[in-house]
């Protein structure tokens, strides 16, 4: 009976920290085409597929994001603020008022601000 109930008072701690999507602000700090895979056009013939990839930078940490869906192919200004939130591997955000859902391929820390001390 008490680990029944430890079990279910550890289950209810866990939800509210996995319910809520993290929210961030940060920059469109780069744009580059990369490779996503491979289309087969006939039995001899495949075409890679090409993908954009964008360098999202917070304060603290530079998220490289990449588009879900070939079909997706509008290029995203560079140097525009957006706003931000990450559920599991997939980031959300708007650019001039448009909503897009791109997956997170890796993040860094960000560099830091010129001029900052070393220590």
């Amino acid at each position: 009976m008490k680990t029944l109930l430890i079990f279910a008072l550890l289950l209810l701690a866990a939800i509210p920290a996995s319910a809520k999507d993290k929210e961030l602000s940060g920059t469109i700090v780069s744009e580059s085409s990369v490779q996503c895979g491979t289309e087969n056009k006939s039995k001899k013939q495949s075409v890679e597929m090409m993908c954009q990839e964008y360098v999202i930078r917070t304060d603290t940490t530079e998220y490289h994001v990449r588009q879900e869906k070939e079909a997706h192919k509008e290029l995203l200004p560079v140097n525009v603020a957006v706003e931000a939130t990450i559920s599991k591997d997939k980031m959300k955000f708007k650019v001039n008022g448009k909503s897009y859902e791109m997956l997170i391929v890796s993040e860094s820390a960000a560099p830091a601000p010129a001029g900052a001390a070393k220590p």
